[in-house]
């Protein structure tokens, strides 16, 4: 639970005790993000790891990761134009996240295509994502908060928290039986990255990378038509700029990390 020794917690109140072991717990995770090799991020939707960490996946990119996207929803209820129906909408921003997959330097798109806004908490979905990971073996995934208070959103709470239970499911060998008579081993992923989080406990200096993370955000055509893509990108670009104030840079993108093990009976996850 942690590396302080009991000898030491034992002459320690109950509040020192707590934040020790939290600010170890902390350091445990280290500069992730510089020591991951392969990162598998699972969104929702189109466009939300673009919005979110764009800025981190052209870092990465840049520092040599492999970074493939799962998109979980097909999008296609992302519009108010009454002529633009469902199924054509979907296709059109599967071709928008190709768009912005180029240009962000994304290795690989996986679509499951399970219908926008009705996604939900399902073992069949989580199957299929044990097997993804399986198959790509990634250090890290990068995923939406599902906790996040007071998110409304079921393809963003089902999508975070199939994430989470994947990746923590994933090393154990009796879960999905059929893959390994599919050639698929166990695999452990080492940790996991939420954005949209409300207690973010890493931050990355995007401050070179804004003006490629808004040219794949705008190949979401379909998303921000006429002027609103400008009005959206002076809003992410302020939310990065306040986020960038908290590490001393210009611009920056916020996530919360924890290891795998935090995933389940963790009491200090929240504040690690």
């Amino acid at each position: 639970m942690s590396l302080i020794p009991y000898e030491v917690l034992e002459k320690l109140s109950w509040d020192e005790a707590y934040d020790a072991i939290v600010e170890v717990r902390r350091r445990s995770i280290g500069d992730v993000f510089r020591e991951v090799k392969r990162v598998l991020c699972i969104q929702p939707h189109p466009d939300d790891t673009d919005i979110a960490a764009g800025g981190t996946i052209a870092w990465m990119r840049d520092n040599g990761v492999e970074v493939s996207y799962v998109t979980m929803t097909d999008g296609c209820m992302g519009t108010s134009d009454p002529t633009l129906y469902p199924e054509k909408l979907a296709e059109v921003r599967r071709g928008e996240q190709e768009e912005a997959a180029r240009i962000l330097g994304v290795d690989k798109l996986i679509w499951l295509d399970y219908r926008d806004s009705e996604f939900r908490v399902c073992s069949e979905a989580r199957s299929r994502l044990i097997s993804i990971i399986r198959r790509f073996k990634p250090d890290m995934v990068i995923t939406v908060d599902p906790w996040l208070p007071y998110e409304a959103h079921p393809d963003h709470t089902a999508t975070g928290i199939l994430a989470a239970e994947a990746s923590m499911f994933s090393s154990l060998v009796h879960v999905n039986p059929q893959d390994l008579r599919d050639g698929l081993t166990p695999h452990r992923v080492r940790f996991i990255a939420f954005y949209w989080s409300r207690k973010p406990n890493t931050f990355i200096d995007v401050t070179r990378y804004v003006e490629v993370k808004f040219k794949a955000i705008s190949a979401h055509r379909s998303q921000f038509p006429g002027e609103s893509i400008d009005r959206f990108l002076e809003v992410i670009k302020a939310y990065m700029k306040l986020m960038g104030k908290r590490i001393g840079v210009d611009y920056a993108e916020p996530f919360k990390v924890l290891p795998i093990g935090s995933l389940h009976c963790d009491i200090f996850a929240e504040d690690i």
